[in-house]
């Protein structure tokens, strides 16, 4: 019992990550992506080699994922933030649909459709840990460092895009660069949550980072509070809780628990955006999430 709650804490910890640096692009810039789980897989898959070929060292992984990964976003991001609105989600999908196919045609890297088995476990300076100390504290260090960056300039220039971008622009922000700022803050850290990833599970296949993925994380995002340091920590908690309480319900067979949960889902963010549209930890006097 211990092991399984210490591997759902672990994962709750991931993807609190996932959740909080995609809501820096939606809730701080207002930058609706849905392919959050592309950078994920990135670092999954560029984490797994470093840890396969090279060494099994969690730091060094991390890093590198999180470097390809930020790179990779500005590539596609900036001709792509040259569009808004539901024209960059329509982007964002399309990138999607592309990395999938990629992640399963190119075997040499990604292993294809089986995936990469055997990953090591993690290091650090040659000393095995676990996943989960290494992952509440890059959770930590990326929630200081989102705190920061939201208290100074920086932060007031993605607000002030995301609330009116065309006054942002007219008031002389350079609204391309913080927009491409933005995602590949975002980017980055989606890859050091995919080596963590890689490096937990032993074992990637791109099961794991298609277009369900992206709907996850952004869900989380949404039900915890856009805009909010800790919603994204909620509805990640939340989330990923659920399927374990529903396999545990008696009347459910084992079988149909993803179906169920798919349907509490769509059912807990109708309900979110009638009741509650700010989220869970959002400011519901506003009306929106608080900044």
């Amino acid at each position: 019992m211990i092991a399984y709650l210490t591997n759902l804490a672990a994962l709750a910890a991931i993807f609190g990550i996932l959740a909080s640096t995609l809501n820096v692009a939606v809730g701080y810039a207002g930058i609706f992506s849905v392919a959050h789980a592309v950078f994920f897989g990135v670092g999954a898959y560029a984490g797994a080699q470093i840890a396969l070929v090279l060494v099994p060292d969690a730091l060094l992984a991390m890093l590198v994922a999180g470097l390809i990964s930020g790179a990779l976003s500005l590539c596609l991001a900036l001709p792509a933030l040259r569009v808004r609105g539901e024209y960059f989600v329509a982007a964002s999908l399309g990138l999607q649909m592309m990395a999938t196919t990629l992640f399963s045609e190119w075997k040499s890297v990604t292993g294809g459709i089986g995936g990469l088995t055997g990953i090591p476990r993690p290091h650090v300076f040659g000393v095995e840990v676990g996943t989960l100390p290494l992952a509440l504290a890059a959770l930590g260090l990326i929630l200081l460092a989102t705190a920061a960056l939201m208290r100074g300039a920086f932060g007031r220039t993605l607000r002030s895009i995301r609330d009116a971008e065309s006054a942002a622009e007219a008031l002389g922000k350079n609204v391309a660069a913080a927009k491409a700022l933005a995602v590949a803050f975002a980017c980055a850290g989606a890859g050091v949550a995919g080596a963590l990833f890689a490096l937990h599970m032993q074992f990637v296949n791109v099961e794991s980072f298609n277009l369900d993925q992206s709907v996850l994380i952004m869900a989380m995002v949404i039900i915890g509070g856009t805009g909010t340091l800790l919603g994204p920590l909620v509805g990640a908690v939340i989330l990923l809780s659920l399927p374990a309480g529903l396999a545990f319900l008696p009347f459910i067979p084992a079988t149909e628990v993803g179906a169920v949960q798919q349907m509490v889902y769509g059912l807990a963010m109708t309900l979110l955006m009638i009741f509650r549209p700010a989220g869970l930890v959002g400011d519901l006097s506003r009306g929106k999430s608080m900044a």
